[in-house]
């Protein structure tokens, strides 16, 4: 009776010892499943955010041309990348359409004077002349008003508004491409100091600053840049 008693005991002993044991994996396998879920999704997290595209701008001063800036155009709209272009408004005025497809396909237009003068030599009134009939032209064209100004030579004090409600925008990168026609110069020039956030100073007015501006597209995005226009870089 005793060594009846004696295995019974012994196996409801193993019995509970083996639920025990069952319980421990499956609550232990839960916990380990959960902290290898929470580990993926930080990584997945980390990831997300190294791949996070860093902004910048490309600019254009002096234009429109009416062979360099359809070639830009081109090549920006292959490339799925909006610009902005400051614009000169006799330029303007001589080629209109080339105006109207710069707007059409998504890029920022900003005023550059009517005739690219140093507005800090000139009087109130001709500086406002200046500023106004190329902002009315350009507004004829495609239907919208100028916000935004680049002054020749970056030449602005505050006064010179004149009470025009335009705004100034500079650069953070200047590719003095109009000091040389070998557009692998700009490009280093350019790409080896480009940062987050830049605002790049070029012009379209010149075949080798529009060769230099489409292979410094394609370096920058392959570093992981995003092109926007200026106004999304100054704006709050």
């Amino acid at each position: 009776m005793r060594r009846k008693m004696k295995g019974t005991a012994v196996f409801l002993l193993g019995m509970m010892l083996g639920t025990a044991l069952m319980h421990m994996d499956s609550g232990g396998g839960a916990r380990g499943a959960d902290i290898q879920t929470s580990a993926e999704k930080t990584a997945v997290e980390k990831e997300g955010l190294e791949q996070e595209p860093r902004k910048i701008a490309l600019t254009f001063d002096d234009g429109p041309h009416p062979v360099y800036t359809p070639k830009l155009l081109d090549g920006l709209k292959e490339r799925g990348i909006t610009a902005t272009f400051f614009l000169i408004g006799r330029n303007a005025e001589a080629y209109p359409d080339v105006v109207r497809r710069i707007y059409e396909e998504g890029h920022l237009i900003g005023n550059h004077t009517y005739s690219h003068v140093r507005l800090s030599d000139l009087t109130e009134e001709e500086v406002r002349r200046e500023v106004e009939q190329t902002s009315n032209l350009i507004e004829e064209l495609v239907g919208e008003p100028l916000i935004y100004i680049r002054p020749p030579f970056g030449d602005w004090k505050e006064d010179i508004d004149c009470g025009m409600g335009v705004i100034p925008v500079w650069w953070t990168v200047d590719s003095r491409d109009w000091e040389t026609g070998n557009a692998a110069e700009i490009v280093k020039r350019v790409v080896t100091q480009a940062e987050e956030n830049d605002i790049i100073l070029m012009h379209d007015w010149y075949e080798s600053s529009v060769d230099a501006a489409l292979q410094i597209a394609d370096i920058l995005e392959q570093q992981g840049y995003e092109f926007v226009t200026a106004e999304e870089l100054i704006l709050p």
